[in-house]
């Protein structure tokens, strides 16, 4: 379990095929003394298993089906991934329950940095638009974030300078994917009414019926 408050950025020192599917290296710098072998680190909003650790470079086996659904399968020797250790009884959670299981991925649609605001809309898997919620909470690449808006294509969020200069939100251009975790309440939600309802789509009707109104 996670927050989505990233420790720090890492730079992906190799990426290779492997029986299990991929091996990926990163540089975590000093993040490595607290990483031991069996240890959970949150890799761009992707939760995985330290299988090695050599030097400041931590090793991940990446599965096929993280691959398939996670941008983790496009990452190169180079690339720079957010990073975050798992929680510990007792931390505080600044930013919001993850799992570090990607739900998705998302296409940036949209930077614009006004010098006032720097806004990004994102355009998601269609499937996971029914967990995005106003003001409700999302992960992007590992980072929890606060749904500023949502239109029937889409959504965005605002980043703060902090958010920028801590993570790799500052290079992102239109036309990059994201890997995306919704909000583990607002899905549990979601899909128990769903069940309520039948399987049919959610409505007002449907809501009404299921005692909400």
């Amino acid at each position: 379990m996670f927050t989505g408050i990233v420790e720090r950025t890492g730079r992906i020192t190799f990426a290779k095929a492997a029986p299990v599917g991929r091996r990926v290296g990163v540089d975590a710098g000093t993040m490595v003394a607290e990483c031991e072998l069996g240890a959970s680190v949150c890799v761009s909003g992707v939760c995985l298993t330290v299988a090695a650790v050599s030097g400041d470079t931590i090793e991940f086996d990446v599965i096929r089906e993280t691959l398939d659904t996670s941008t983790l399968g496009k990452k190169i020797a180079g690339d720079l991934v957010n990073l975050e250790r798992s929680l510990r009884v007792g931390d505080r959670v600044d930013g919001h329950f993850v799992q570090g299981h990607v739900d998705g991925t998302a296409a940036v649609a949209q930077v614009r940095d006004t010098g006032m605001e720097h806004v990004v809309r994102l355009k998601p898997d269609k499937a996971l638009m029914p967990y995005i919620i106003p003001k409700g909470s999302v992960t992007i690449d590992g980072v929890s974030l606060t749904i500023a808006d949502v239109d029937r294509d889409g959504f965005a969020v605002a980043l703060i300078p902090t958010t920028l200069e801590r993570t790799t939100f500052s290079s992102l251009s239109a036309g990059d994917l994201v890997n995306i975790e919704t909000d583990i309440v607002a899905r549990t939600i979601v899909h128990r009414l769903t069940g309520m309802a039948g399987g049919k789509a959610l409505s007002m009707e449907t809501l009404r019926g299921a005692g909400f109104a």
